[in-house]
């Protein structure tokens, strides 16, 4: 699967660890930055262009991570096409991609370990969308929002 991720400054270190898991399970990663760790950066400089990749088709699923997962989570879910949810549990990740098609996952560095985020991760990837009529019909309510 073509996988997208981005950090900040505070996911820089969880970034480049998933990043590293993934390519070893056979993900194809696009690394969306930052490429070096400099305090200052801002989220939205790099969630952004995953969200817009996510959106567009460049890559099928995304993740994203910040200090908290809350900033990350709210700027992917700007993008259009975008449906990214702060996980930090098994069962929301999976099942946010079977009901609710979600198609980024956000991580707080600051908030779960390494070897939580990667469980999460695998249970995100290996997860469909079911296509159940009530989830279709709740998913066309939601699109509709973004106008």
């Amino acid at each position: 699967m073509r996988i997208g991720i981005a950090a900040d400054h505070a996911g820089f270190g969880l970034k480049n660890e998933l990043a590293k898991a993934l390519s070893k399970s056979g993900h194809e990663i696009v690394d969306f930055g930052p490429s070096s760790l400099n305090p200052e950066d801002d989220y939205p400089d790099y969630v952004v262009p995953l969200a817009r990749s996510v959106a567009n088709g460049g890559v099928e699923r995304g993740i994203a991570i910040c200090g908290s997962g809350v900033g990350a989570c709210v700027t992917a879910n700007k993008v259009k096409g975008v449906r990214a949810a702060l996980v930090h549990d098994v069962f929301s990740a999976h099942q946010g991609v079977e009901d609710d098609d979600m198609n980024v996952i956000c991580f707080g560095a600051r908030v779960l370990g390494q070897a939580l985020a990667w469980d999460l991760t695998e249970a995100f990837l290996a997860a469909r969308f079911n296509n159940a009529e009530r989830h279709q019909r709740r998913l066309k309510k939601v699109t509709a929002l973004e106008g």
